[in-house]
């Protein structure tokens, strides 16, 4: 006896599949990268992310006007600058890397403009704060990210996305912005970051790698997802606007959890490994292009409101 229900009706035919099918990509949640760097006269590909570059600040200009033109709406900037030190004293000047390049993406282009707000890149020790006697003083390393959320304000950002993991970022910078009458500034908090081998190809493009240890006493463990919802938890107490999980695709459950239990925007980062394990899979023709639409609509599915990915360029170049 056949049953009554035939589900391979629902797939009978493209049309008949696009009736059913239960996940969109937008294109307008997806947030493209964008590396500038002050110590570079052109662009320059990043030799672990295959078609991703870091800008000098002339060529970032144009490319932050092409991004508009073919219509992405979100960017987070990421910054190398000049000078370094025990501090990340760079992170905060007011004619800093990041901050010329808010300023030129909000003269040039109508894009939502996210800054990612760390140390990690600005000290001399690619440690994500202040360190003393060898461990990272959270509470010192706040009074930086105080200045640096302020700088970024002043310059004009839509979005400031800490991503230190230090206790209480998110309560001193909605303090700092607020004070200073920044009421509409957005936080998206890196909420449950994890000390994830993910990051290698980022630390070459973001000139961020540690110069000793590693961030496993701030960044989180990835056996641990009680912990992250503690995390998630605390952020939203402290203020965020927008909650985040990183890395994205070995993270679908807590993803999903998030969404689950909270009515607050969920964002995710598909990270730079991730990113490099596809794309080297499509360039050597081991998979086909197929799968960067299947691996954005996982996290879409799993209840991801807005994605940060390099695929962003071409996928929204492509699918005009």
């Amino acid at each position: 006896m056949f049953p009554v229900e035939r589900m391979r009706r629902h797939r009978l035919n493209s049309n008949i599949r696009s009736i059913f099918k239960e996940t969109n990509i937008n294109k307008d949640k997806l947030i493209m990268p964008v590396f500038i760097d002050e110590n570079e006269k052109s662009k320059k590909e990043i030799k672990s992310m295959p078609g991703i570059y870091r800008y000098s600040l002339n060529d970032y200009e144009n490319y932050i006007k092409y991004l508009d033109d073919i219509g992405v709406k979100n960017v987070i900037l990421f910054g190398i600058p000049k000078n370094k030190d025990s501090t990340g004293s760079s992170s905060y000047d007011k004619n800093g890397i990041v901050q010329n390049a808010i300023r030129i993406a909000k003269d040039n282009t109508k894009m939502n403009i996210i800054a990612d707000l760390c140390l990690c890149e600005y000290t001399d020790t690619g440690h994500c704060g202040i360190i003393e006697n060898g461990y990272v003083n959270n509470d010192k390393t706040l009074e930086i990210y105080q200045k640096e959320a302020l700088s970024y304000a002043d310059a004009g950002v839509d979005i400031i996305a800490p991503s230190g993991m230090m206790d209480g970022q998110v309560k001193a910078i909605r303090e700092i912005l607020d004070k200073n009458n920044y009421i509409n500034t957005i936080i998206m908090a890196y909420s449950s970051k994890f000390a994830s081998n993910l990051y290698g190809p980022f630390r070459e493009a973001a000139d961020s790698t540690p110069q000793f240890g590693d961030r496993k006493s701030y960044q989180m463990d990835y056996s641990n997802g009680r912990e992250a919802i503690r995390e998630i938890d605390l952020d939203i107490k402290e203020g965020a606007d927008i909650i985040m999980v990183k890395p994205a695709l070995f993270y679908l459950d807590l993803i999903h959890e998030a969404k689950r239990l909270y009515n607050l925007p969920v964002a995710t980062y598909m990270v730079s490994g991730e990113y490099t394990m596809i794309k080297n899979s499509v360039l050597s023709g081991l998979l086909n292009e197929n799968i960067i639409d299947e691996a954005l609509t996982s996290l879409f599915r799993a209840g991801a409101d807005m994605v940060i990915n390099y695929f962003t360029e071409d996928y929204i170049k492509n699918h005009k």
